[in-house]
């Protein structure tokens, strides 16, 4: 089982006094414990003081509000002040059986993360976020976690980096695992403070930086849609499946399908482009769906499963052509309903990589984490995942997708260059369009992403990788987007609404799979 866990960088100038526990300084710091009071912070950095400022600081250490979660955040000594450095996010299994495989790996990977990059962390803080359940007290969630808490202390510590803080959030309310109880703390809990008014809330509003919400509500940006208006959509897939993919299977009219599959989505992309901005993420996704038609989304989803005619199409992640090339991949993604949600893994995949070269890295993971659930062999997610979580620079990829680009604008025959395309294909050792590298070889030679050894992907349809059958995926009936019945925009989204399939296996393996590499 696998699981995609997010991932962050360092937080830059934020910092947290080096303590271990609550009340039991090693040394001294800027910390001094619980129900001591703020002191003044020194010159430009923002020093955390308190469990209170720490648990209202998670939100921006992370970029969202967790759900579900568990998060590790690693610290880095420097004078007795710990930095924050990397961090890792995992939702917390409802097996209590998977607790501590997935403590030893959610450690394991943060620390092996940050010694990739040179810096071993000195020590941890770690986060159990969950609201209560229905008939259960905040409280009751405190003291249910607290085995998990003690599991993530221990793999820490077998690591020989300590746990120095060990916070429980759930409704509004924190506590300490670390506190010795010496009356300190309330056993009902500490309030949170009201969202924003921290020291380190006050410092990222000064810098313009701004939490985005929950990752319930990311999600639900590429989820697909819900009710009736569904069906038009899955027909006009069954019918473009019919059409496409033998001609895609086709060589002689393989190129053909390609050209035109771009240019539809040139065609909406315009659209999108020319259509007046919409104020708020769920409105403007609703004016997205509108300017989309079934034919023209069921056209491109069953042409981007061709490998070649997908990378082409990431070529537009940058400058004025990245902002509606994202919008119409997302669509692209909310339209992937019933039988064809292993097909998502095209868009999500390109809504990943546009977000990542755009900056967006926490869309990023998140969209590449949900590709990789809808089809868990799709190398290209995985290759950008993976460069994603490591913190490797986009401009790599970009400079082997601008050559193809260039080198395709010298070549006047649309023919030839399908033709090499193919040739580069059967050279990779793949009956068709090969899963071997993110993108195309670049002119230069230059990998786009640093990889390890290779492996052949297994191949859905013959001479096609990526373009395959529909295959109903296992798992529970699919959860779609709220729509109108008649119509072609959605009349409402639940945030909370889940997916069918392979987004249910997404849900198991952030319940209680097994982490990837831990952020860093």
């Amino acid at each position: 089982m696998t699981n995609h866990s997010e991932a962050a960088g360092s937080s830059g100038n934020s910092g947290i006094g080096g303590q271990n526990g609550c009340g039991r300084r090693s040394e001294p710091s800027a910390y001094p414990g619980h129900g001591t009071a703020n002191g003044p912070t020194d010159g430009q950095q923002v020093t955390l003081r308190t469990p209170a400022e720490l648990a209202d600081a998670l939100p921006y250490l992370l970029g969202y509000r967790p759900e579900d979660s568990i998060v590790l955040v690693a610290l880095h000594d420097r004078d007795a002040r710990g930095r924050f450095g990397g961090r890792a996010r995992l939702g917390i299994p409802a097996q209590t059986d998977d607790w501590p495989s997935v403590a030893q790996q959610l450690a394991h990977g943060l620390v092996t993360g940050s010694e990739r990059r040179g810096a071993r962390p000195e020590s941890m803080v770690a986060f159990l976020c969950q609201d209560p359940a229905s008939g259960e007290s905040p409280h009751d969630v405190m003291e249910r976690l607290r085995p998990l808490a003690q599991l993530l202390r221990r793999a820490c510590g077998a690591l020989d980096v300590p746990v120095v803080e060990a916070l429980c959030i759930s409704d509004g309310r924190f506590w300490s695992y670390c506190c010795p109880g010496n009356g300190c703390c309330s056993s009902d809990g500490e309030p949170m403070g009201l969202p924003g008014t921290s020291v380190l809330a006050a410092a990222a509003t000064y810098a313009g930086l701004q939490v985005r919400g929950t990752l319930k509500e990311m999600r639900a940006r590429l989820l697909p849609w819900e009710t009736a208006a569904t069906l038009q959509q899955e027909a006009a897939l069954d019918a473009a499946q019919s059409a496409l993919v033998p001609r895609i299977l086709h060589a002689e009219s393989r190129a053909d399908v390609a050209e035109e599959t771009l240019a539809v989505a040139q065609r909406v992309i315009g659209r999108l482009t020319a259509a007046p901005a919409v104020p708020g993420t769920l409105d403007a996704d609703l004016h997205d769906d509108e300017l989309v038609g079934h034919e023209d989304a069921a056209t491109l989803i069953l042409g981007l499963q061709d490998r070649a005619t997908r990378d082409r199409a990431a070529e537009w992640m940058e400058g004025d052509e990245a902002g509606p090339a994202l919008r119409l991949w997302r669509a692209l993604a909310r339209r992937c309903v019933g039988p064809y949600g292993e097909h998502a893994a095209a868009p999500l995949t390109l809504a990943g990589w546009v977000a990542w070269s755009s900056g967006d890295e926490l869309e990023a993971r998140e969209a590449l984490a949900m590709a990789l659930a809808a089809d868990p062999d799709y190398l290209f997610a995985r290759l950008l995942h993976q460069a994603c979580n490591e913190g490797l620079d986009p401009e790599s990829v970009r400079r082997c997708l601008r050559a193809e680009r260039r080198g395709r604008d010298l070549t006047p025959d649309p023919a030839s260059a399908s033709a090499s395309a193919s040739a580069s294909a059967s050279a990779n050792g793949e009956e068709g369009p090969s899963e071997q590298r993110p993108v195309p070889q670049s002119a230069s030679a230059e990998p786009c992403i640093a990889t390890g050894p290779r492996r052949r992907r297994r191949s859905h349809l013959a001479g096609n990788a990526d373009g395959r059958p529909v295959r109903r995926s296992p798992g529970a009936a699919p959860t779609r987007r709220s729509r109108s019945a008649i119509g072609n925009a959605p009349a409402g989204r639940r945030p909370g609404s889940t997916a069918d399939g392979a987004s249910a296996r997404a849900r198991a393996r952030r319940g209680g799979g097994q982490p990837t590499e831990g952020e860093t």
